[in-house]
């Protein structure tokens, strides 16, 4: 996947994430997951366009793990949405499976970068 498929996916994911914590009941739970949801979920692609911008391969691989660590997050707050009962599982399970997607292809794509690394080190 290149670069611009990568932000337009972690962008429509933050977006898909705003909306549902917009749905989200009232109450004290749903605002706490809601907020920190919130915050993980931009953060990925936020994130994201800092490592395109990165100064070394290095640099790179450090903000490319903040958006694994960020993802990896997301799809937390998004298990206790559904398995609280707050959200119905099936009301999560595509925006589930993209943020599972979006781990799997960060995770990827640090493979990549620290074998590069690692090759430019022998």
């Amino acid at each position: 996947m290149d670069e611009r498929a990568f932000k337009d996916r972690t962008k429509g994911f933050a977006l898909a994430v705003i909306h549902l914590v917009q749905r989200l009941p009232a109450g004290p739970s749903s605002d706490v997951i809601g907020r920190q949801i919130l915050r993980s979920a931009t953060s990925i692609g936020a994130n994201y366009r800092a490592a395109c911008r990165a100064k070394s391969l290095a640099d790179m691989i450090n903000k490319l793990k903040i958006v694994e660590e960020e993802a990896d997050e997301s799809l937390y707050w998004l298990e206790l949405l559904g398995e609280s009962g707050i959200v119905q599982l099936d009301q999560l399970s595509a925006l589930s499976k993209e943020c599972d997607e979006l781990v799997a292809m960060t995770v990827a794509s640090l493979k990549t970068l620290r074998a590069r690394q690692s090759n430019r080190q022998s």
